[in-house]
């Protein structure tokens, strides 16, 4: 797909999710590295950056796209010429590309751990890792029965469980409201997340800091399934991450707004789940409690913390 072509994807959100966004900016990245025809290394580089702050610019909260393209353009001002900075962007996007494959195959494995056979357990939105962890359990064979929220106002409920329905695990389909209502009857709740901030607050979509508070009363344990590029850097230093607000016409038809002058439609698309609700988060290196995510982002994203400003 074409640079600009999966820019506009991954802004209309016909490319969904940290995971998928950023593989598909990796390997956009990779393609435009490979159609661009300059032999020198300066016009290059100029091309790549141009390349990767479009990419940049078309999610503002999902951390896992400036993380993947920050590994994807490592290196490339060290090329001893073109070829040799081509090169780079190709073999970091395929290596990104195929960690991050990897990295769901092991969440999965290790989040599969921490369902017990019999378990109830609550998924929000459309997480490819989250859903890695409930169909691992699945096919160890414990015997598990999901509920899924319809995650409005994209609907993002309906892939999972279509995905669910695929590998015959019994849903219940329920309004995002509905979490309050059945959460007693849920045994383990699992999301995803769009960023991990260092003080091990999550960003996910909107709706899930709900869930963990309403966990948090009922005590029922609530963990994140995350990949390592999904942790914040900056937000060591004190940086937020902004929580992208979309427009209203997504909630309220425009041909009714305009008949109400004096309503304002507000579309926030994520919200911070604080880490006190958040009982542990899984990643491909192990599962670890929200206080750890600094040394995630030390030891695992390669940041030197003393440079972060």
């Amino acid at each position: 797909m074409p640079l600009i072509r999966t820019a506009d994807a991954i802004r209309s959100m016909e490319i969904r999710g940290a995971g998928r966004i950023a593989r598909a900016a990796a390997a956009a990245l990779r393609d435009h590295a490979g159609a661009t025809e300059t032999t020198v290394k300066a016009a290059f580089c100029e091309e790549m950056n141009w390349a990767a702050a479009l990419l940049r610019s078309t999610r503002p909260t999902a951390v896992s796209l400036p993380n993947a393209i920050h590994i994807v353009m490592r290196g490339l001002e060290d090329a001893a010429d073109a070829e040799d900075a081509r090169g780079i962007v190709q073999r970091n996007a395929d290596a990104f590309i195929r960690s991050s494959e990897e990295a769901v195959s092991m969440i999965a494995t290790i989040g599969a751990n921490q369902i017990r056979d019999g378990d109830v357990i609550l998924t929000h939105c459309n997480s490819e890792a989250a859903l890695a962890c409930i169909i691992e359990a699945k096919r160890q064979g414990k015997k598990i029965e999901v509920y899924a929220t319809e995650v409005r106002p994209w609907n993002q409920g309906l892939l999972t469980i279509r995905v669910l329905n695929q590998h015959e695990i019994p849903t219940h389909y329920i309004v995002d409201s509905a979490v309050r209502a059945f959460i007693n009857d849920v045994d383990i709740a699992i999301a995803g997340a769009d960023a991990v901030c260092s003080d091990g607050s999550v960003i996910n979509k909107i709706g899930t800091s709900q869930i963990a508070l309403a966990a948090h009363e009922a005590r029922t344990r609530m963990i994140v399934a995350a990949e390592t590029y999904k942790f914040a850097p900056r937000t060591l230093a004190g940086h937020t991450i902004p929580i992208e607000e979309r427009p209203g016409s997504e909630v309220l038809a425009e041909d009714l707004a305009s008949e109400l002058p004096f309503v304002r439609v507000r579309n926030p698309v994520f919200d911070v789940t604080p880490a006190a609700y958040i009982d542990a988060i899984v990643t491909e290196t192990g599962l670890i409690p929200p206080s750890y995510a600094p040394f995630i982002i030390r030891d695992h994203l390669g940041w030197d913390l003393s440079m972060i400003r």
